[in-house]
């Protein structure tokens, strides 16, 4: 699949449970340790090969180390009830941009950058033409610069599944324009093949 298309993925596979095939009551705390540890490693495995299929694609690509914590949210209908008519003098929403917490590995072990959401952020330049000339952008000294710069988030997901929690960090990011899209990346059908969904805001 073209990722400069961002063309959607319609198909999405079922990748079946461990816990539902072997029952979790069955599994010993061991058990889950070493299916966290594989899990975990087949994540950052899949986590790399997306960076390098996107790195081969023309993308600079880069971890993003920020997070999004959720908060109360209205919508301006709600406020104007709320204050009975009043100027709004409160914001809409307290969901906002952190950085992402750094993890612990032990004593006199220096600490691993945190993983933020979404894996990656990802940009590129686009050289202006007749087609998005309206767009062209003006710099402080008025003239029309030649290159605009597409900025995109990815996440990796082997199955290709947002949580509810993740769909709407999404959500945030787009109404707020921190990226221009964001793509979820999933295994293909085929061996090695990766797969982009474009996350749509509605």
């Amino acid at each position: 699949m073209d990722i400069n298309g961002y063309q959607e993925v319609k198909t999405q596979r079922y990748v079946p449970n461990v816990k539902d095939m072997i029952g979790e009551e069955k599994m010993t705390e061991e058990d889950k340790s070493k299916l966290g540890k594989k899990s975990r490693a087949s994540g950052a495995a899949f986590e790399r090969k997306v960076r390098k299929d996107l790195e081969s694609k023309g993308w600079i690509v880069d971890k993003w180390s920020n997070n999004v914590v959720l908060g109360w949210e209205y919508d301006e209908t709600t406020l104007r009830e709320i204050f009975l008519g009043k100027p709004l003098t409160t914001p809409i929403s307290d969901t906002h941009l952190i950085p992402a917490k750094h993890k612990f590995r032990g004593v006199g072990i220096p600490m691993v950058m945190g993983t933020g959401f979404p894996d990656f952020i990802c940009f590129k330049s686009i050289m202006v033409t007749n087609d998005n000339a309206e767009a062209m952008f003006v710099n402080e000294k008025g003239e029309k610069e030649k290159f605009l710069f597409d900025v995109i988030g990815v996440e990796s997901k082997s199955n290709g599944y947002l949580t509810k929690e993740e769909k709407k960090k999404c959500h945030w990011y787009l109404k707020n324009n921190i990226f221009s899209k964001i793509l979820i990346a999933s295994k293909g059908e085929k061996r090695g093949e990766i797969l982009y969904t474009e996350f749509k805001n509605i």
